[in-house]
C-alpha cells in the first residue's frame, strides 16, 4: 500500500490547471503546425497564423490561450494499492482547481445552480470522473472545457440497423450543425457504444488521448481517418470561414452495448484542445 497526501495532489492539479490555460499540449502543438502546412486556402492559412501567433504570446506572456478558460474536468484512475491520507481525494481536486483558477487569475465560469445562476467565484467544483485501477499510483488528467465548444455536442441514439454508415452520418451531423459556433479547427471526440452517459463519457475522455497515437483496434483507425477526411471535405475551415483543415483529429473509444442499441456522441473541442496529464 502506497500511501499519497492530498496536499500533493491538491498542489498538483492547481498547477495542472494554470498549465492547461496558458501551453498547448506537445501532441496539440505538433498537429496544429502539421494542419497550417496543409492549409491551401490563403484566409485559412492567414487565420490559422494568428490562432498560431496568439499561443506563442499566451505561453511567453502568461496569458491565458482563450478567454474563456473552461469548467475543469479531471479524469482520476486511482490505483487499488493507493492511500489517500489527510482528507478527501474529491476536496483534493476541488481545492487545487480553486487555487489554480484563483492564482493564475483565470475566469470563473461556474455557477452553483444551473437556473439560478450565482457563480461560485473560484471556478469549482469541477466535473470529476474516477476510475479504479491496478497499481500504486494515480494518474490525472486535467481538460479544462470551454463551452462554445461543449454547446455544440450531441448524442444520437441510434439502431443497431443504422450500423457504421449511421455512426458516420451522425459524426458529420454534429460537426455540420456546429460549423464556425466550436472554433475550428477542432478536435473531434467520439463514444460508440455502451449507454446513453457511457457514450458521453468516452467521447470526452477521446479528446484527451495524445492525438499521435493511433487507436489499438484496426477498423477505429480506419474510420478516424476516414472521418477527419470527411470532416475536412466540409469546407467550413480555420474560423468557420473556408478552406480545407476544419479538424485537427478525430479520436473515438467504443464499449460494448445492448443488442438494441447503438448509442452514439460526438464532442467537439476548439483548436486548443486543452488537456495536461501528470502521474503521482
Amino acid at each position: 500500500m502506497r500511501t499519497i497526501e492530498v496536499n500533493e495532489i491538491t498542489k498538483a492539479v492547481k498547477e495542472m490547471c494554470i498549465e492547461a490555460n496558458h501551453v498547448l499540449s506537445p501532441d496539440m502543438k505538433e498537429v496544429f503546425e502539421e494542419s497550417v502546412k496543409k492549409e491551401e486556402s490563403s484566409l485559412g492559412k492567414k487565420i490559422l497564423g494568428q490562432l498560431e501567433e496568439n499561443l506563442i504570446i499566451a505561453k511567453e506572456d502568461m496569458i491565458p490561450i482563450c478567454q474563456d478558460t473552461g469548467m475543469a474536468v479531471v479524469f482520476m484512475e486511482v490505483g487499488q494499492e493507493v492511500h489517500i491520507e489527510g482528507g478527501s481525494l474529491t476536496e483534493a481536486v476541488n481545492q487545487g482547481v480553486r487555487e489554480g483558477y484563483t492564482e493564475g487569475f483565470l475566469r470563473k465560469s461556474v455557477v452553483a445552480d444551473p437556473i439560478r445562476r450565482v457563480n461560485t467565484k473560484d471556478n469549482t467544483p469541477a466535473v470529476i470522473h474516477y476510475n479504479l485501477v491496478e497499481g500504486d499510483k494515480l494518474h490525472i488528467t486535467v481538460a479544462p472545457k470551454g463551452f462554445g465548444s461543449e454547446n455544440m455536442s450531441r448524442i444520437f441514439m441510434l439502431k443497431p440497423a443504422d450500423g457504421i454508415e449511421g455512426v458516420k452520418q451522425a459524426i458529420l451531423t454534429a460537426v455540420k450543425d456546429a460549423g464556425p459556433n466550436a472554433c475550428p479547427p477542432v478536435v473531434v471526440g467520439v463514444g460508440i457504444g455502451g449507454t446513453f452517459e457511457q457514450c458521453a463519457l468516452m467521447s470526452k475522455h477521446a479528446l484527451t488521448r495524445n492525438l499521435k497515437e493511433e487507436s489499438p483496434t484496426a477498423y477505429i483507425r480506419e474510420l478516424e481517418k476516414e472521418m477527419l477526411d470527411k470532416i475536412n471535405a466540409l469546407g467550413i475551415g480555420p474560423g468557420g470561414l473556408g478552406g480545407k483543415i476544419t479538424a485537427l483529429a478525430v479520436n473515438i473509444e467504443t464499449y460494448p452495448t445492448h443488442i438494441a442499441g447503438l448509442p452514439v456522441a460526438v464532442n467537439i473541442c476548439c483548436h486548443v484542445n486543452r488537456h495536461v496529464h501528470r502521474v503521482i
